[in-house]
């Protein structure tokens, strides 16, 4: 099974200016090509750093991808960045000018002398035709490693992914196996009480097992290598099955599932509705819940902290107004050690308080908070 890395080049990148999606769509690309990935590294518009990074890659890997730096303007330097890391001198290609020509006219648009740099790629690179964009991307075949370079537009990146770059590595190295991931997400228990439960599954090769905390959550990934999706289900499977066994009812969903979802879906099968009174969270689980709607009927900030009796009390009423089966009151309590996290249940015939504390980084407390309440929702007609 062949390596990669990814390069994504831009210091904008670089500077937090622009969010990095393309990394992350690229890395799902080659894990489901089956192909192993080490290391996603970002370099700013510096045509030196990049070779560097380009040659570093090439001592580890089969694979080099990089995202970015193909535009006609000065600090768009990954063609020679390229061809510095290769030892190579860049030429220009007149097909090249022509498509890029070719393509301006379609467009209605007149390309500028500075648009001539789009068609110089590394000697001895062939070039692969952008439908989608005007900058030509190239691959650079070095004995049995490749440079693969991509535009940094992300519709132009990802099309040409799919369509010209997978099929190309498919080929290239007689790719077979497939890498398969699964999530478990869990809620309501730490990482260390899972590692305690799931310690000795998570010392397999294949498939593995790893953690991911987030605030009030975990996520269990397990991972496998196979050489079809069907043999990869058919490890997956039985794994999957003993985990659940273990972690119980903490699990509360799979891959693309979210909390909010899980949650309100067996309020919508009982007939329920849900309203909500929120301090101190910014409105997110307001948010959350009505991007799902359903039985949630609504939700309101309060801005001045109420105490738990208050909280009660606001979250009644605006349960009544709203003519809902169920109020939920959240509040935040800010302390020197540990934020204190106040939670009302409504229903009918019965009321819940629960006090919990919360002992993490202050500015992570409304999200667990958030995770709380919505785990509570969700167990509500589990314990009913």
């Amino acid at each position: 099974m062949p390596s990669a890395e990814i390069i994504t080049i831009g210091t904008e990148l670089l500077l937090g200016e622009t969010v990095d999606t393309n990394a992350t769509y690229l890395a799902r690309s080659l894990r489901n090509a089956g192909i192993d990935l080490f290391r996603k590294t970002t370099v700013g518009d510096n045509t030196a750093r990049i070779a560097q990074a380009i040659q570093q890659a090439l001592e580890r890997c089969d694979i080099v991808l990089t995202t970015g730096g193909l535009g006609p303007t000065v600090d768009d330097p990954t063609r020679d960045a390229v061809a510095l890391a290769a030892g190579v001198n860049s030429e220009f290609r007149p097909e090249l000018w022509e498509q890029i020509k070719s393509r301006f006219r379609r467009l209605g648009r007149i390309p500028t002398e500075n648009n001539r740099r789009q068609a110089y790629i590394p000697e001895g690179a062939f070039a692969i035709e952008n439908p989608v964009g005007t900058a030509p991307i190239f691959i650079l075949e070095l004995k049995s490693q490749v440079i693969i370079v991509l535009p940094g537009v992300p519709s132009e990146m990802s099309y040409l992914m799919e369509k010209k770059v997978i099929p190309y590595l498919q080929q290239r190295f007689d790719l077979h196996e497939v890498i398969k991931t699964r999530l478990l997400h869990t809620v309501g228990v730490g990482e260390s009480q899972i590692d305690d439960l799931i310690g000795d599954l998570e010392k397999l090769s294949n498939p593995t097992v790893g953690l991911t905390a987030h605030s009030g959550q975990v996520d269990v990934r397990i991972t496998v290598k196979a050489e079809s999706e069907q043999a990869a289900m058919q490890l997956i499977q039985p794994l999957e099955n003993t985990l659940r066994q273990r972690l119980g009812e903490c699990v509360y969903g799979v891959d693309q599932a979210t909390l909010e979802d899980v949650a309100l879906q067996p309020l919508a099968a009982h007939g329920l509705t849900l309203v909500v009174i929120e301090a101190g969270l910014g409105g997110e689980l307001i948010r959350r819940l009505a991007a799902v709607g359903g039985p949630f009927l609504g939700g309101q900030i309060v801005t001045e902290l109420p105490t738990q009796d208050e909280l009660l009390k606001q979250t009644d009423s605006y349960r009544l107004s709203h003519h809902a089966d169920l109020g939920l009151g959240v509040s935040i309590f800010p302390g020197d050690d540990a934020q204190e996290i106040q939670l009302v249940l409504i229903a009918p015939n019965e009321t819940k308080n629960f006090t919990r504390r919360y002992g993490g980084p202050s500015e992570y407390a409304p999200m667990w908070a958030i995770n709380q309440s919505l785990d509570l929702i969700r167990r509500l007609t589990h314990d009913s």
